[in-house]
């Protein structure tokens, strides 16, 4: 490069003191014998190819972390005693001292307020009457044969609340009233009320404690007290062995006819 502007300096000076065509072509043999013959220097741009690195994206698997929410419902569970079965509770019929059974005409009433239940069993007199279920009557059936040759539903053994006031089963007057002795053994009270509604019948009374009527007394059923409870007897009853424990007492109640004789039953007590 400073050798061509040395070229060029002395060409403008030939030329500053050159004239006509003699001159012009002094200069232009001098520049052709003296000018560096200019190589076309084709600058070759040599573009590195671009290798185009295929970029690998390495896809991370996404592990897509489904987190199952597992909603434990966690149930505080407070213990909880042991639980203790209730005690199965006794049927009780609690009444108004309402009619339970009748026969020929006399209807017997509960002769007290709270029974558990009625058993029908053959009674020891000829002249028991067979007696009927009322609707209104507490629960009942009837007791296995006692080998009497009686009636199967010829008396009653009422179940009843031990601290339940005994009242008169009809309306009618007191024939007889006292103590006995039971099965030769024990000490028990009864009852005897001719009633209204049939004259010359007698409705009979067992297992009352503490009678309270004497003969020719007048009752009226449901109303009269004839005794202040049943009498506990020392020994289980038939009506008493499958009944809820502990049993209740009983008390005995029969509509006999007195016309009727009885068959001899055996020695009596000694």
């Amino acid at each position: 490069m400073t050798r061509r502007l040395v070229e060029l300096a002395l060409l403008i000076a030939l030329l500053a003191g050159c004239s006509g065509a003699n001159g012009d072509e002094a200069i232009l043999a001098h520049v052709a014998a003296t000018a560096t013959p200019v190589t076309s220097t084709t600058t070759s741009t040599t573009t590195a190819p671009t290798t185009t690195t295929p970029t690998t994206t390495t896809s991370t698997p996404t592990t897509s972390t489904t987190t199952t929410s597992t909603t434990r419902t966690t149930a505080t569970t407070t213990p909880t005693p042991a639980t203790i079965a209730a005690a199965p509770q006794r049927p009780v019929t609690q009444q108004n001292y309402t009619p339970f059974a009748t026969a020929g005409g006399v209807v017997l009433r509960h002769p007290a307020n709270r029974v558990e239940r009625i058993g029908f069993h053959e009674s020891t007199l000829d002249g028991a009457q067979q007696l009927e279920s009322l609707p209104t009557s507490a629960p009942t059936l009837v007791l296995e044969a006692r080998d009497r040759d009686t009636v199967a539903r010829g008396a009653a053994d009422v179940m009843v609340d031990p601290d339940a006031e005994i009242r008169a089963p009809v309306t009618g007057t007191v024939r007889y009233s006292g103590t006995y002795v039971l099965y030769c053994k024990y000490s028990d009270d009864f009852l005897v009320i001719e009633p209204d509604s049939h004259p010359g019948w007698e409705v009979k009374m067992l297992h009352i404690d503490g009678v309270k009527v004497r003969p020719g007394n007048r009752v009226e059923a449901g109303v009269t007290v004839v005794a202040p409870h049943a009498t506990r007897l020392p020994f289980e009853s038939q009506v008493e062995e499958t009944s809820f424990r502990p049993a209740w007492p009983h008390v005995h109640v029969e509509i006999d006819d007195p016309n009727v004789p009885d068959r001899p039953t055996g020695p009596g007590c000694p």
